[in-house]
């Protein structure tokens, strides 16, 4: 390894620390308090603490070590991982649809990477299976789901478990402080750390990671003090043969107390989620070279110090803190408890995000909090949501044994939704053989299941919060994916014929008036029923039209040269375009980008190149050629004048009877300024035929004659004939989800005045 690469690995190791790790990093906090917190003071005994130890070292070492960082990091989709990094990685390969209007062209780009094509007999069996049964393909979905709406639900309970565990220590020193106390000065610090989420990160970012690293330190050298002041030979406890003799001598007791040793892996599938960040092998290097063996000498110095105080499970950690360190302990604690509520926030973020790209979450507002470093976002709806929550959690249980109850639900079912869709990537995308994937499976998937056997024993002292919470965004996120996966299809069997089109002739039947028409489609290919369904009640449209479908590909990034696809509909004299500008799943979409002229500008490319790639371009009447079209903002800056321009323009549409299908944005009555761009065609290397500068010219003036933006407004019903469920699910859950959902135009970012909405009724 070269210096210079030397020396990214360890900038990105470094910058890990800040956002991987808070919340892995803080468990030490709260795991023996939770495992032992149903027991009354003075009934654990030392056999017990080691114990609980050997399961903490075999589980930390075998699942965040072994599983995931040598394991489970080798299989990301572009460097991305988390559990729609596996899922879209298996829809690839098994030729499953992600996206509804997925594209063949969405196979060419760069990001479109696979493994190896599906050779073996077991992968196309597979694949075969799951086209045959579409409910094998619903249940695969509905366990991603599952396991997203389970980390969802962390962004609510690691604020309130990781704040109320370091908050509650000052107890420690104030033994008389009323709890009550603690439970006001943590809902306080969640109040301000929620109430911040809207500036960002960026201007204190750079001290996250100095913070958990400080942490860590601390971790390590109190854990070491007490580890060689009371008792070294509880070394001898990270032999196997302490889990039997727990289980043996303990029993069913035992096995309860696995409900709080699972939270020593709490943030584990951080590690995997936030792989896109850095890099899986800096953050594998951070793991394994630091923060695991801090982690492992924190427990063994907390477990060697209860040995010998065996009453003072209750506050564990702080307990063991010598006195002339406590302070400045517990104010790191409380800022690292901070950082990690901080990275949990923000990942909720991004993954609501992702769900609104693969059509799986209703639209929210996303603001962006920073012009430097891509994807820091902020959703206020799910950010207060997520504020009244925490308080909930925080008030109605006021203590951590409730909260690390629900949050072990969670932790583990993510876990092992993780360790399914890896067993299915190490058969159809590793092929390897069945045998391995069982191995895999059998080895975690009995360590998880068993965690989880525990975790559903605490359902009635709390663990019900995470199930509750996942079983409502769940019926959410399955309805909204039905609804708009039903409007599709409708959208699909109702699109308009071509040689219907065609027979319409140049002027499409109706009065071409001056201006561009942006047409807007989750269509790919043909033309959508709002076409027609506008030009019957309305014969006049623009001169120039071009139908816009803004779609995902089942990729998590899409570089800016690849993402416009334009073609052709009809004939040259039609001057009808289609553009589809193409996203991946964890693209964050800018409302301040100037989509406007970057649309004109690919279609003056297309237009030039077109005649370079087809010779008889003139008589295609066809709409399946797309062409990638590789501009970029640098082109128009270079090679297009755009002047802004204010100008005054009222606009009036009258209310006429046969308009009653279609539904309209009508503008005030007094003149509104509305923005406007000059274009002049920019001068080409090569000299353009008569028919090219003709149809640029067109263009030209049609832009300079204005925009205008067509959408449809849906209206979504269930056909009568549809049973009860359906009929419910549509008729009511969807449309109330529409109707509390973001305006489509709204996150385009569509001027107001220039909007025209086409009523639809869709009948699914």
């Amino acid at each position: 390894m070269s210096k210079a690469s030397m020396v990214a690995l360890l900038t990105l190791a470094y910058q890990s620390f800040g956002v991987v790790y808070g919340d892995l990093s803080v468990s030490p906090l709260y795991v023996f308090r939770a495992t032992f917190g149903s027991r009354r003071r003075g009934d654990v005994e030392e056999r017990e603490i080691m114990g609980v130890l050997c399961f903490i070292f075999w589980t930390l070492t075998l699942v965040p070590v072994v599983k995931y960082s040598f394991i489970v990091f080798c299989a990301h989709d572009n460097g991305e991982g988390g559990t729609f990094a596996l899922y879209a990685l298996l829809c690839r390969h098994l030729k499953l649809s992600l996206i509804l209007n997925q594209h063949a062209a969405d196979e060419e780009l760069s990001t479109y990477q696979l493994e190896q094509p599906i050779t073996s007999s077991k992968g196309i069996w597979f694949r075969q299976l799951l086209d045959r049964h579409k409910f094998l393909r619903n249940g695969l979905l509905i366990v991603v789901l599952l396991g997203t709406c389970m980390v969802i639900g962390d962004g609510a309970l690691t604020p309130a478990l990781s704040v109320l565990s370091a908050i509650s220590g000052i107890r420690v020193a104030a033994p008389h402080l009323h709890e009550n106390v603690t439970v006001a000065v943590a809902c306080c610090i969640l109040v301000l750390l929620f109430g911040l989420q809207h500036i960002g990160t960026r201007r204190v970012s750079c001290l996250f990671a100095p913070i958990i690293l400080a942490w860590l330190f601390c971790n390590a050298s109190i854990g070491l003090y007490n580890l060689i002041t009371w008792n070294p030979s509880i070394l001898k406890a990270l032999s196997p043969y302490y889990m039997y003799h727990f289980f043996k001598v303990d029993g069913k007791e035992g096995w309860i107390a696995l409900g709080g040793i699972l939270l020593c892996i709490t943030g584990a599938e951080a590690m995997y989620a936030d792989l896109g960040h850095f890099s899986p092998k800096s953050v594998k290097l951070t793991f394994v070279g630091v923060v695991y063996p801090s982690l492992l000498i924190g427990y063994v110095g907390q477990a060697a110090y209860l040995s010998k105080h065996l009453d003072q499970v209750d506050h564990a950690f702080f307990k063991s803190v010598p006195n002339p360190v406590f302070w400045p302990v517990f104010v790191i604690a409380t800022l690292a408890s901070i950082v990690g509520s901080q990275g949990v926030i923000s990942a909720t973020f991004s993954i609501i995000n992702q769900c609104m790209a693969l059509g799986c979450f209703p639209r929210v507002k996303v603001v962006h909090t920073s012009n430097h470093i891509y994807g820091q976002i902020y959703i206020p709806e799910i950010n207060w949501i997520m504020l009244i929550l925490c308080l909930g959690l925080t008030i109605g249980f006021q203590n951590t044994v409730g909260i690390g109850n629900a949050y072990g639900i969670a932790v583990i079912t993510v876990m092992l939704v993780t360790t399914c869709l890896m067993t299915l990537v190490i058969i159809t995308v590793w092929q390897r053989s069945i045998f391995l994937a069982l191995c895999f499976f059998g080895l975690f998937g009995s360590i998880e299941l068993l965690y989880l056997s525990t975790a559903f024993f605490k359902v009635p002292k709390g663990g019900w919060v995470p199930l509750v919470l996942a079983g409502i965004l769940m019926l959410i996120m399955y309805v909204w994916h039905y609804g708009t996966t039903k409007k599709y299809e409708f959208d699909f069997q109702n699109k308009v014929s071509m040689k219907w089109l065609l027979n319409l002739g140049p002027s499409l039947g109706i009065v071409r008036v001056p201006g561009i028409g942006l047409i807007y489609t989750d269509l790919v290919s043909g033309v959508p029923a709002i076409f027609s369904q506008f030009v019957t009640n309305l014969p006049a449209f623009h001169e120039v039209l071009v139908f816009v479908c803004m779609k995902s590909a089942p990729v998590p990034y899409v570089s800016q040269h690849e993402r416009y696809l334009v073609g052709r509909i009809g004939p040259k004299d039609y001057r009808m375009y289609r553009c589809v500008v193409r996203y991946g799943y964890r693209d964050v979409r800018r409302d301040e980008d100037d989509f406007e002229n970057q649309l004109i500008a690919n279609l003056v490319e297309f237009i030039r190149t077109e005649e370079a790639m087809s010779s008889n371009a003139q008589s295609f009447e066809g709409d399946q050629h797309l062409t990638v079209m590789g501009t970029t903002p640098a082109l128009l800056s270079n090679g297009h004048s755009v002047k802004e321009m204010e100008t005054d323009k009222s606009v009036a549409i009258s209310n006429n009877e046969s308009l009653q299908s279609m539904e309209w944005i009508s503008p005030p009555t007094s003149l509104i300024p509305t923005r406007r761009v000059h274009f002049d065609i920019p001068v080409s290397e090569t000299v353009d035929s008569d028919d090219v500068r003709k149809e640029l010219s067109a263009l030209a003036k049609a832009k300079e004659a204005g925009v205008a933006y067509v959408m449809s407004h849906s209206y979504v019903k269930a056909k009568m004939s549809s049973n009860f469920l359906k009929k419910f699910a549509m008729d009511y859950m969807y449309t109330f989800l529409r109707k509390n959902s973001r305006d489509p135009a709204m996150i385009l970012n569509i001027p107001h005045t220039s909007l025209i909405e086409v009523g639809m009724f869709y009948h699914v």
